[in-house]
């Protein structure tokens, strides 16, 4: 009893879980199976069929996974991060279609996966079908903000616009930023599409203004509202 209280508040932090109503929370986490997954190990793969009655509606418990795409030629795009407290995969449960990238840990993980038919019958519940609807609707948001991103804005300014966004969990959308992002240059160069040359400049510069600090595997941000100006450049 207590290690499922404590789960429940572990995973409620999260804006979007936590916003469910009580019953529906519990209803999730009773129906769902804890997996463990070891650095590397896919949870699954771009193009990966979802049959009718299969597949699984994934919330994180411990660890990062990355959600990426791999181009032929070897080259991968990083579509987010995700941490724990979220959840994913509900994509491919609700249209029946492959799943559209691949969900990598990136250490030690640990998810919670809701079988397909615990998902299906807790959509007919109004609550989480419309906490469900709102959750497409922020990753729609967030997906045209990228493809704005890439097509009107400098690198400067994408770069400061994605460090803001990871500042706030990235896929989690929390209301407050927090200090410090943990995020390789190397994995945020990927996450941008730009080479890791391009973006040390960029950081460099911030730096020198003293809008962050550069860390190993980590990012801190030193003054948001230099960032969020840049970000609008």
């Amino acid at each position: 009893m207590k290690a499922t209280l404590e789960l429940l508040g572990r995973m409620s932090a999260n804006p979007w879980f936590g916003a469910l109503p009580a019953a529906d929370r519990k209803a999730v986490l009773a129906a769902c199976e804890r997996q463990r997954l070891r650095p590397g190990e896919m949870l699954f793969r771009q193009g990966d069929a979802v049959p009718a009655g299969t597949g699984a509606f994934y919330g994180l418990v411990e660890g990062r996974i990355k959600a990426s795409s791999l181009r032929e030629d070897g080259k991968e795009a990083i579509l987010v991060v995700l941490e724990p407290g979220n959840w994913f995969g509900e994509i491919s449960l609700i249209d029946g279609e492959p799943r559209t990238h691949d969900a990598t840990a990136l250490g030690d993980a640990e998810v919670m996966a809701l079988p397909r038919a615990a998902f299906d019958a807790l959509m007919k519940r109004p609550a989480f079908s419309h906490a469900v609807c709102r959750m497409l609707a922020a990753r729609v948001r967030s997906l045209y903000g990228m493809v704005e991103d890439a097509t009107l804005r400098s690198t400067r300014a994408r770069v400061a616009r994605r460090l803001l966004l990871l500042a706030r969990g990235d896929a989690t959308f929390a209301r407050y930023a927090r200090p410090v992002v943990p995020v390789s240059q190397e994995s945020l160069a990927m996450m941008l599409g730009i080479t890791r040359q391009t973006l040390s400049k960029e950081l460099k510069g911030f730096a020198q203004e003293g809008a962050v600090r550069l860390g190993y595997g980590q990012i801190e941000i030193t003054d948001v509202p230099a960032l969020e100006s840049s970000s609008r450049a």
